[in-house]
């Protein structure tokens, strides 16, 4: 039982460190990523205002109707809310991973960003 709550809470913990660094202004909003197993969530946040600029997921129409594997669909999440942050004159963010380590969806999603125009 131990190891559940304890995986659970070590993103948690991870997450709040990289959360006391990583913060989102006007200049520069946070890209805030959220992975389930099935899902993959983006978006850009401006913490200042505690407001949500643009945001971007495997749900969203331009993505969800397609079959395709997750790490795929991660990419195009991640083009997608670069495309979003364009159209909101957004080109430099802070890339917040979530305690989630950098490699797998989470690096094909920042990929994608980079891709389609965001700097971070």
């Amino acid at each position: 039982m131990d190891g559940i709550v304890k995986s659970s809470s070590g993103r948690k913990r991870r997450q709040a460190r990289v959360r006391r660094r990583v913060k989102g202004t006007p200049e520069r909003p946070r890209l805030n990523v959220y992975r389930s197993n099935r899902h993959i969530y983006a978006q850009i946040i401006d913490d200042t205002r505690s407001i949500t600029l643009a945001s971007a997921s495997t749900k969203s129409e331009d993505i969800s109707g397609e079959k395709s594997k997750k790490l795929d669909f991660a990419r195009k999440v991640g083009e997608l809310i670069a495309k979003l942050a364009q159209a909101k004159d957004i080109k430099k963010v802070v890339f917040d991973r979530g305690g989630y380590l950098y490699h797998g969806r989470i690096k094909a999603l920042a990929e994608g960003a980079r891709a389609g125009g965001l700097d971070f």
